[in-house]
């Protein structure tokens, strides 16, 4: 028999576990196309790979049009999804999450800021000077699905708080990548079509203020109308999915305790119809399911059922084809050795490997030291050092502002070699150090 504490405790943690396991499913996607898309770019058929993503496809509505590569599609537009769900657990988060109450936040959010601060710092060093220095964004930001995947496989070797520890810093470090996406890495911008990303982001938070739920409102203004502001303003396009999802609402429309005093008067009700032999629904039970379905709809928040219902997509068929059309290199082995020693390659490599791991463990120190913040219960420093070292997993984030950051070919190949080897250093270190911390026991 299930006791009141343990459905307490499944309330709390079922959510994380929700989340975490289509991460970790999304991770495996993740890396097997990963994997493809090298395997096909170093194929006999590699040129096919290529001019695939540069196939352009336009859409059109009268005489207005945007027409734009495959590759531009999935980085402006499918990405702006992804962006969309990261504000979405942001603001969930903040609200009531991990990073609500802010004694339990200031840990994972002073280690976000000590692995962007960091790793950009030691990027610099290898390229102070020149377009390669634009990339020192490249090495910032954790790919949380590698990471968490990666933590899936130690199973209870690790403790719940140490994944949802993860997965906030690396939502932390999202937020971080999208304020230097649209503080840096921004084309010239014009001021008419921002404006009028502004007025449409005027009109979700009023809507959201005067208490509209409609998602597909939500959708057709952040869409077709924010989106597609901010696509044609100069301001990368997925900063709108970060804006937008701010705007959804994150209230219900009845509290818990009115919730369930009325949910027992229905069911109560339900009960008193006698029941038949059919698997019809008798008429006034038929109207008492759709008036239980309408209070549920009203006890659930616009925010998380977006959340629910686009995470999914997000992690199986957004992330996994933003890879298969960006981890894409020939590498020859004197490309590869060339590439290697180049300022870029070892800026990425020191940058996640090396900057990521001191910027978290040293800000962590020292918020601990001054008793600022203090370890998760049943944490050891091995636990802090196996997440430091996982957090070095760029490959996604650190793709996708490559692709912003750098438009030589030479410098993108560099990039994209460091971003490839610090993922797998950061991923068995972190690994082997999570292993060896012995089972606690129950």
């Amino acid at each position: 028999m299930v006791s009141m504490k343990d459905e307490k405790i499944d309330r709390l943690t079922k959510p994380v576990q929700g989340f975490i396991h289509a991460e970790t499913t999304g991770g495996i996607v993740l890396m097997i196309c990963a994997v493809a898309a090298m395997i096909w770019s170093n194929s006999p058929w590699s040129d096919s790979y290529f001019n695939l993503w540069e196939h352009h496809l336009e859409i059109r509505l009268g005489p207005y049009g945007i027409e734009k590569s495959i590759h531009h599609w999935i980085n402006d537009g499918l990405m702006a999804m992804f962006f969309f769900v990261v504000g979405l657990e942001l603001k969930r988060e903040i609200i009531a999450g991990e990073l609500s109450d802010i004694r339990k936040a200031m840990l994972p959010l002073s280690a976000a800021v000590g692995g962007m601060v960091f790793p950009a710092g030691i990027f610099l060093l290898f390229n102070p000077h020149g377009t390669a220095s634009s990339g020192w964004g490249i090495p910032m930001a954790t790919d949380i699905a590698f990471a968490l995947g990666i933590l899936s496989l130690l199973g209870k070797r690790v403790p719940l708080s140490l994944k949802v520890f993860l997965a906030a810093l690396a939502i932390a470090d999202d937020l971080g990548a999208v304020l230097v996406i649209a503080i840096f890495y921004t084309s010239d911008i014009s001021l008419v079509n921002l404006g009028a990303g502004v007025l449409f982001l005027g009109i979700l938070f009023t809507a959201n203020y005067l208490g509209l739920r409609s998602t597909l409102f939500y959708g057709l203004v952040g869409i077709g109308g924010l989106w597609l502001a901010f696509l044609m303003s100069g301001i990368h396009a997925t900063i709108a999915g970060v804006l937008a999802a701010i705007a959804i609402p994150a209230r219900t429309t009845i509290d818990e305790a009115r919730f369930v005093q009325r949910l027992n008067e229905l069911t109560k009700d339900f009960h008193a119809i006698p029941a038949n032999d059919v698997t019809l629904l008798e008429p006034d039970q038929y109207d008492l399911v759709a008036k239980i379905n309408r209070l549920t709809v009203a006890a659930n928040t616009p925010l998380q059922n977006l959340e629910h219902s686009l995470h999914p997509w997000v992690a199986l068929l957004v992330m996994p084809l933003f890879a298969f059309s960006n981890a894409g290199i020939q590498l020859t082995a004197d490309a590869f050795s060339t590439a290697f020693f180049e300022g870029v390659s070892m800026g990425v490599l020191t940058g996640l490997v090396v900057g990521k791991f001191l910027g978290i463990m040293f800000v962590c120190w020292v918020m601990v030291r001054l008793r600022i913040a203090s370890l998760p219960e049943g944490w050891q420093w091995r636990h802090l050092c196996g997440v430091a070292l996982l957090a070095g997993i760029g490959f996604t984030m650190s793709l996708f502002i490559t692709s912003l950051a750098l438009t030589d070919y030479e410098l993108i190949l560099e990039a994209k070699v460091g971003i490839f080897l610090a993922s797998i250093i950061s991923g068995i270190g972190g690994y082997i150090v999570l292993r060896s911390i012995p089972i606690p026991k129950p």
